[in-house]
């Protein structure tokens, strides 16, 4: 009976302390006055600081929806680059609040190291680049090959698959930092880069001398969905941080963006209405005012247009990322 009766009170501790917990890092968050947010050390389009030190790119944007809904103000975000095998040290430590640097969703990230996935905001794959020099049209030409590799990366599990599963052997060239194995790669030090195809068209775009002499092969090896992350164990944090990024699909599919959100303020449409916060108490239901998704789209802008403004002049081709009414994977559940 006793051993019944210590069950019974650890099971009651279990439920009083769990919304406790759920909600502890929106509450801190908001005594400290900012989100931590660990993004990418530079990679353009996603997260790299400009001339004048202000970080940019739909990943930074992904961290200022948050701001904006939380505190009704996008600048209050504070930001920590981090590399690939720091960054999910860096959100278990609670170093970060969220993690939004173009990283992969992959069911040994959800569950083995505790984290939460709150949605995908670039469906993605990984590619391969070489110098137009080499000849080489096919990513079964590389056989032999000398290539540039991040650790700690689906990007350097799925290469191996690829090249033991087409019996081809490579020598690879395994460098941490994003810079230094960019530079390696336009030092003639690999004959190939290999990550994720958003990452390829980035650095050609930003880094390449002449953008045409690197060719980015047809070839897509895996499938990348990228997205921000929280840790386990606190749904309210993942509850807004989730909602946050949903509003900003939201809003494209319902056609409201930074410009003309003022004036859907008074719309009669029903769903607008709430999306706005005319109506209902959904806000209030996330632990935020009721304009939080008013306050994210005026400030941040909806998907498409971060895209626009990010992505876009690298080159990006919407693709996948368009949405469902469009042919695309973005789809946003109702905000209601």
């Amino acid at each position: 009976m006793k051993a019944r009766l210590a069950v019974t009170a650890c099971a009651l501790a279990a439920l009083v302390s769990g919304p406790a917990h759920a909600q502890s890092t929106l509450d801190a968050v908001k005594s400290k006055g900012y989100v931590q947010c660990g993004v990418n050390t530079g990679l353009a389009g996603f997260s790299q600081p400009d001339s004048r030190g202000v970080w940019k790119g739909i990943d930074v944007d992904a961290c200022r929806a948050v701001a904006a809904a939380v505190f009704g103000d996008a600048s209050k975000v504070r930001y920590t680059p981090l590399t690939a095998q720091q960054r999910f040290t860096a959100l278990q430590s609670g170093e970060v609040d969220v993690l939004a640097r173009n990283t992969t969703w992959t069911i040994t990230r959800d569950t083995g190291l505790g984290l939460n996935f709150v949605g995908t905001n670039y469906y993605d794959g990984q590619g391969f680049m070489v110098p137009k020099k080499l000849g080489v049209t096919s990513a079964k030409q590389l056989n032999g090959a000398t290539i540039c590799v991040q650790p700690g990366t689906t990007t350097e599990l799925n290469l191996a698959d690829y090249f033991r599963a087409n019996r081809m052997s490579f020598k690879p060239v395994v460098i941490e930092k994003l810079e230094e194995v960019v530079n390696a790669y336009f030092a003639g030090r690999c004959d190939v880069y290999t990550t994720d195809v958003s990452g390829l068209v980035s650095v050609r775009a930003s880094r390449a001398q002449n953008v045409a002499d690197h060719v980015i092969l047809p070839e897509v090896i895996s499938k990348e969905p990228l997205g921000p992350v929280v840790r386990h164990g606190d749904d309210r944090w993942f509850d807004v941080v989730k909602w946050s990024l949903i509003a900003t699909i939201e809003a494209e599919e319902m056609g409201l963006s930074s410009k003309n959100i003022d004036q859907n303020l008074s719309s009669t449409n029903p769903a607008i209405q709430r999306f706005v916060g005319a109506t209902g108490d959904i806000g209030k239901q996330l632990g935020l005012e009721n304009r939080w998704a008013y306050n994210i789209v005026k400030q941040v802008g909806n998907y498409g247009e971060s895209f626009e403004a990010n992505l876009t002049p690298l080159g990006f081709d919407r693709g996948l990322n368009r949405l469902w009414t469009q042919g695309g994977l973005m789809y946003a559940p109702p905000v209601r």
